[in-house]
């Protein structure tokens, strides 16, 4: 039988959920490689969709719609005769043999946070998705918060955390010289889109209390799109950098005071372990999840409470070497725990359960 992996995400910007898809399929293919993956594996695309870089799953542009109606037409159409894989919080919800990848429930806890019809559409296809589908998700948390609003049993929805071997490219530097970085200039660095979630006006607040010459680089859209929030006024110490490569985002990370993560709520959190890679100290939100991802690894504070957000920076702003030597041999440690070829082997092997369903 085959594996039909749902190549929708390949259409859409790259956020949290498409760059998991992407490291999930580049490391199925490469355990395909090595003869590690029972069943025949297609990447399925929409029209047009970009091909990855893969050598042994097999890619095919499929079908004339686009968006939900090619998942819904197209792709189901060619995936009937085998088993589905959807990685991107979405999938034909028709589809018995299938694996749908479902990242946190946000809509549920956060419905005012999104648009109406973004929350109305998701909602249906996930509890479409409940009654045909085999439910996976990122974190034991995201697990138990999907176990409550789908009414899945718990132990019955499959764990596939992220990871961060991806964010190794080499440094661009020229981003310092973009931003306006001098070589001497302190920095602290955010990733985040305007969903509240995100929580960027704590971070935005905390750097009011910090000496003139430290910087704050906000990375990512700031646009509303399907989230229902809008850019705070920023001091003149904010910078709004926009989509970044990989490239340039490495060599923020690499130069930072620290990663400030301030969610309100995550499904798992991929920017802190990418830190942890790059040899990046991080202040985190003391939510449950980025508690699972992080363990002893980064500095917490109160996702509500602006000074203590505002002391962890200044601590970070004027420290000897030592505190940053100690976070950063932790975050190495805690890198450990996470694999790509561990969450895509996961994830393959549900999908061969998956393919022996009658």
């Amino acid at each position: 039988m085959t594996l039909f992996i749902n190549g929708r995400f390949r259409q859409q910007p790259m956020t949290g959920v498409q760059r998991y898809a992407t490291q999930i399929v580049l490391a199925l293919d490469a355990l395909a490689a090595r003869g590690e993956v029972e069943l025949d594996c297609q990447l399925v695309l929409p029209p047009d969709a970009p091909l990855l870089p893969l050598r042994a799953i097999t890619q095919v542009h499929h079908g004339r719609l686009r968006g939900h109606a090619w998942e819904q037409v197209d792709f189901a159409r060619i995936a009937r005769g085998g088993v589905a894989l959807s990685l991107a919080a979405s999938g034909p919800v028709f589809q018995h043999r299938q694996v749908a990848v479902i990242h946190d429930a946000a809509i549920y806890r956060f419905p005012e946070n999104y648009s109406r019809s973004y929350v109305l559409l998701h909602r249906v296809v996930d509890r479409l998705l409940t009654r045909r589908a085999t439910i996976a998700t990122v974190s034991d948390f995201s697990r138990g918060e999907l176990a409550h609003w789908l009414g899945v049993p718990a132990n019955e929805i499959v764990v596939a955390p992220n990871s961060a071997e991806h964010l190794d490219a080499a440094p661009d530097d020229g981003v310092f010289a973009t931003l306006g970085l001098a070589d001497d200039r302190p920095f602290f660095l955010t990733i985040g889109s305007l969903t509240r979630n995100k929580n960027l006006r704590l971070a935005i607040e905390a750097m009011r209390d910090q000496t003139a010459a430290a910087r704050l680089v906000i990375v990512g859209q700031i646009d509303g799109g399907v989230f229902a929030a809008e850019m705070p006024d920023a001091p003149e110490q904010v910078i709004l950098a926009g989509r970044l490569s990989d490239r340039a985002v490495t060599a923020l990370m690499r130069r930072a005071r620290a990663l400030v993560f301030p969610s309100l709520y995550e499904g798992f959190g991929i920017p802190p372990l990418e830190a942890f890679g790059n040899d990046c100290p991080v202040l985190a939100s003391a939510i449950p999840p980025v508690r699972e991802v992080c363990g002893d690894a980064a500095d917490y504070f109160d996702p509500h409470d602006a000074p203590a957000l505002a002391a962890l920076m200044r601590r970070a702003l004027d420290d000897d070497g030592t505190w940053r030597a100690d976070r950063l041999a932790r975050g190495r440690a805690r890198l450990g725990h996470f694999s790509w070829e561990r969450s895509a082997a996961t994830l393959a092997a549900a999908c061969v359960a998956a393919a022996r369903q009658t």
